[in-house]
């Protein structure tokens, strides 16, 4: 495809873009801001100027828009709507625009006569600028210019302007690369050679084509991954001695050493002093010393494109995993590697299991409507996992109607359990209050100890997850939420940590010895408390009653239990069991609260 030179009043007032393919269906806006292709610096072009539409045979359609304040010149005539081609331009206030085909990659250079030069880019680091002042100047600018950019097409466009602009005897200036070779096996057997694609290309000429770009040049430089120059030692008479034109005495080419970058390169192209033969060769003998500074100022540029490319892949990678990992696992990923920071490994950590009630009564109320009911369940487990996020948590997994979170991993977190709890009580909070879910209430256990976290899975499938017994406890926990009639359990080493924690201010009470669902020991068990529930003096009596009661003292712990008010389900829970035994413990109990 053609690109497209828009030239201003100055000389550093201009651009050079490539036009889409007219079978892209894209269209163009040209205006002096907020368009598709800006020109900031002459006023007389409108916010949305012109429309360009991409034609077939390289041509490109020019339409003014009903805004555009001032007209459009095309051949000398104003017009509202006419077609360009290659050599063609049309003119909007004091910027020309030029439509122009953009040279390729040449083969035939390679064959002529020229001398190979290597830079070290090692000891181009250790060298200084002769003309310091200027290029300090330049590079100050650079950063802003380049990383200002929102998108590699831009990038592109203002880093061959900041090359041609920084390097005075530069006729062309391009970004190019090398296509990846999908077989080299069968690459090496039939001796072809890797394409080279020019992803932007910029020169000094306007109305005719510029320099081409000598492949072998290029094809050099990336396979030593070494800056490179090339001078052509023939007379400028015979033009097949030079990059297809008589403008280009030399190329040099400097890697973009970057994943992000793979196969990338700079070309630069230019002319040397031609008054006489032997200035010509004088000049051909001195130019890597004289074009030092320049490839040292492209290396420099190669860098921070290669740093800024480097950057936004991790940002746009981060993003993408964003659905898939926690922030806390991203944060990790930032400074390790995948397989170090995921590889399972155990860790202490604090596990939280919430699960939805009312579940099974909406999914038979709402079988009708299955994909209400689908978004009503997605924004309550929303619910949850905002809050262990927003805790610093890790999502372990979704177990239909229930979340699974866990801290402690990857990173250590001391306060693993503090956080836990608070992640629970922000998830009760809001179910409490009925904020976005779906009339959905919850119950929730959490329970601390060792455990595997990591990418744990089979040769089918893998998942970051936690694995061990605390898990399995934390999801009974959360399954006795419904026999004690609460909506937060704590296990004893959970509540051992968040009591003696000066950062703790959660409201607790033991609720008993319990046997859990496939566990052979009984364990005492802690109920987050509501604010605003009992009264201290209350939980004080909850408390006496529940010694009284693993005591045996059961009539004590009886008269203790009904003084309390009958919505307090775990004080229900004992005098049921009281009342059961006829207030006398039977001879096999062994001091649990539930059977």
């Amino acid at each position: 495809m053609p690109d497209l030179i828009a030239q201003g009043p100055q000389s550093d007032d201009r651009w050079r873009r490539e036009v889409p393919s007219s079978t892209s269906g894209n269209e163009i806006t040209l205006g002096r801001t907020g368009a598709d292709w800006n020109v900031p610096w002459d006023a007389m072009v409108s916010r949305n100027h012109a429309r360009l539409i991409p034609l077939a045979d390289d041509r490109l359609q020019v339409r003014r828009m009903p805004t555009a304040r001032n007209a459009v010149f095309h051949r000398g005539k104003q017009s509202t709507q006419f077609v360009v081609v290659p050599g063609d331009h049309f003119v909007i206030g004091q910027t020309t625009f030029t439509l122009v085909n953009r040279p390729g990659a040449s083969e035939s250079s390679s064959g002529s006569e020229f001398t190979e030069h290597a830079y070290d880019h090692v000891d181009l680091k250790k060298r200084h600028f002769r003309d310091a002042a200027s290029r300090i100047e330049m590079l100050g600018r650079l950063p802003d210019l380049i990383t200002s950019s929102l998108s590699d097409e831009e990038l592109l466009v203002r880093v061959t302007g900041v090359l041609l602009q920084a390097t005075p005897n530069a006729s062309a200036v391009a970004v190019v690369a090398v296509a990846e070779q999908n077989n080299p096996t069968e690459q090496a057997d039939t001796e072809l050679e890797p394409a080279i694609e020019i992803l932007h290309y910029d020169s000094r000429t306007v109305g005719r084509d510029g320099p081409t770009v000598s492949a072998r040049l290029v094809r050099s430089t990336i396979r030593k991954r070494e800056s490179m120059l090339h001078l052509w030692s023939g007379s400028r008479a015979n033009s097949a001695a030079f990059t297809a034109s008589e403008e280009a005495d030399w190329a040099f080419c400097v890697p973009l050493r970057s994943d992000a970058c793979a196969g990338w390169a700079l070309y630069v192209t230019g002319g040397l002093i031609a008054d006489a033969k032997q200035d010509l060769e004088r000049s051909l003998q001195a130019a890597p010393e004289n074009l030092q500074d320049d490839v040292k100022f492209t290396e420099l540029v190669a860098t921070t494109i290669s740093n800024l490319r480097q950057s936004r892949r991790l940002q746009r990678r981060q993003s993408e995993l964003r659905h898939f990992f926690a922030p806390i696992v991203l944060e990790a990923l930032a400074t390790q590697g995948a397989d170090e920071v995921l590889a399972p490994r155990e860790a202490d950590l604090s596990v939280l299991f919430c699960d939805l009630r009312g579940f099974s009564r909406q999914s038979e109320q709402g079988s009708s409507d299955l994909l209400g009911l689908l978004a009503r369940v997605s924004d309550a487990l929303g619910v949850m996992t905002r809050h262990i996020l927003d805790c610093r948590g890790v999502i372990g997994d979704f177990h239909g109607d229930a979340a699974m979170g866990f801290w402690g991993w990857p990173l250590q977190q001391e306060d693993a359990a503090v956080r836990a709890v608070d992640a629970a009580s922000r998830i009760r909070d809001d179910y409490r209050a009925g904020t976005k879910v779906g009339g959905f209430r919850c119950g929730i256990g959490i329970a601390t100890g060792r455990a595997v976290a990591g990418r744990i899975g089979t040769v089918d499938q893998v998942k970051v997850t936690a694995f061990g017994p605390v898990v399995n406890l934390a999801s009974r926990l959360e399954a006795l939420t419904k026999r004690f009639g609460v909506e937060v359990i704590l296990d004893e080493a959970t509540y051992s940590i968040v009591s003696a924690s000066p950062n703790s201010s959660f409201f607790l009470r033991r609720l008993g010895k319990v046997v859990p669902a496939g566990f052979s020991q009984a364990a005492n068990m802690y109920e987050l408390m509501l604010p605003g529930g009992l009264t201290a003096e209350q939980v004080k009596q909850h408390q006496q009653a529940l010694e009284w009661f693993e005591a045996g003292q059961w009539s004590e712990a009886e008269r203790l239990l009904t003084q309390l008010p009958s919505a307090d389900r775990p004080s229900e829970l004992l005098l049921a069991m009281i009342r059961k035994y006829n207030g006398q413990p039977p001879s096999s109990w062994d001091k649990v609260v539930i059977e």
